[in-house]
């Protein structure tokens, strides 16, 4: 009995978009997914401006918001994966980012 494998071609991100409430990645296979940001809690909590700051890695088989350090896969996505991140880890992430100075205050103190 001869069993054959099929090549399951995942397709890549080509432009993403971020709106108050969803992630919407067009596919190259012509696709767009939409998926709720509720799913990746670093997202509900980024600005508008640390939204639009993303990039594709591996060659656009996932995306990366270096300001938020979040990445997302279209594996993922297409599977309907929220966020792996446990609670602990997003708990303190969550701390940090409210601990620091943002940028609007950050240009304030400097112009004084």
């Amino acid at each position: 009995m001869n069993i054959s494998a099929i090549a399951i071609e995942i397709p890549k991100a080509e432009d993403v978009k971020v709106s108050k409430d969803t992630l919407t990645v067009n596919l190259s296979d012509g696709r767009t997914i939409a998926v709720p940001i509720a799913w990746f809690p670093r997202l509900v909590h980024a600005t508008q401006e640390e939204k639009k700051h993303w990039k594709l890695i591996g060659r656009g088989h996932g995306i990366h918001w270096q300001d938020i350090d979040e990445d997302i896969s279209v594996e993922g996505l297409l599977s309907g994966k929220p966020s792996g991140e446990s609670q602990q880890s997003f708990k303190k992430w969550l701390e940090q980012r409210q601990s620091r100075p943002t940028r609007s205050t950050e240009r304030r103190v400097r112009r004084r």
